[in-house]
């Protein structure tokens, strides 16, 4: 760069520091691949966005992952679960002996700690009113059971009269139009939904591009984002108190919903207390615990992926 060019895009330049020290000083690794509604002063939010089919040689247009974030008198456990991948994972294994002590605190404790769920997909940014420089850009969505349940009821509709609808396709899907409210202090979906059924694109050469642009999801479930059984055991053993005390990771609480007051014993899965010290000194019937598949979904988008 010349000296001229440095005078002539000075002000450039501030702008692009000034984006740089905003995510330097948050106290975050910000992934730029990641798309994230914002919502106002009174907590509301909208955006319009566009879920895109698998990205190229890949087969779901989502990612599903199992995690668990507790705290215990040894620190924090936020790891992702082996369930993820069908596996027996230690976190499930302590707390089926919680649920199965039958004591009310052990269930409690139990459901406060269960799994948490996420997906992941590419999505196509249509209206972003917070930050309109997203718009028409590709980036990867993270996003909870409400909204995943939303898409799953516009491909399976539960009435005969609704037509079913591929959302994730590019010409015959649907935009999203997501509305966010603080209900109770966390966000709220209940109000988002699709639009009617609209290419995304009239010329194939873009469509082509925006799906050329899409982020690998295999990617979050793959073997390496796992740590072995044993050293999550080991780090479990840690953070129920058998070693030192460890630093506090930041959660982003707007990701979790609130903990219901009652459960089922395929809801939870554990956290560290006096009456838990108590159930590992003796083993107890273990009841696998089931994981919920969305087999019809899966089928649906196997049979694409073979046409």
């Amino acid at each position: 760069m010349s000296f001229a060019d440095l005078k002539r895009k000075s002000q450039t330049n501030f702008d692009f520091l000034q984006k740089e020290l905003e995510k330097s000083s948050s106290g975050k690794n910000v992934d730029e691949r990641f798309w994230k509604p914002e919502v106002d002063a009174s907590g509301n939010g909208y955006a319009v966005i566009r879920f895109l089919p698998a990205p190229e040689g890949q087969t779901l247009p989502w990612a599903k992952l199992y995690s668990h974030a507790f705290q215990g008198v040894g620190g924090w456990y936020i790891e992702n679960s082996l369930t993820t991948l069908n596996e027996k994972d230690p976190v499930g294994e302590v707390n089926r002996r919680l649920w199965n002590s039958g004591a009310d605190e052990d269930k409690e404790t139990a459901r406060k700690q269960k799994r948490k769920l996420q997906y992941y997909s590419n999505i196509y940014v249509v209206k972003d009113p917070k930050h309109p420089e997203n718009e028409g850009k590709v980036f990867l969505y993270k996003y909870g059971k409400k909204i995943h349940d939303k898409i799953l009821a516009a491909m399976q509709p539960e009435f005969q009269d609704e037509t079913p609808v591929n959302v994730f396709d590019l010409w015959e899907g649907a935009n999203f139009k997501l509305k966010i409210k603080k209900v109770a202090g966390y966000w709220n979906y209940d109000s988002s939904e699709f639009d009617s059924v609209s290419a995304l694109s009239a010329d194939d050469d873009e469509l082509e591009a925006t799906w050329k642009s899409e982020h690998s999801l295999e990617a979050f479930t793959n073997k390496d984002q796992f740590k072995s059984y044993e050293d999550l055991e080991k780090r479990l053993n840690m953070v129920l108190g058998i070693t030192q005390r460890t630093a506090v990771p930041t959660v982003d609480s707007e990701e979790y919903e609130p903990v219901a007051a009652t459960g089922g014993f395929n809801d939870p899965d554990i956290t560290p207390q006096s009456s838990f010290r108590q159930q590992m000194s003796a083993p107890s019937p273990v009841k696998e615990e089931a994981i919920v598949e969305d087999d019809d979904a899966l089928s649906y988008f196997a049979r694409l992926a073979e046409e």
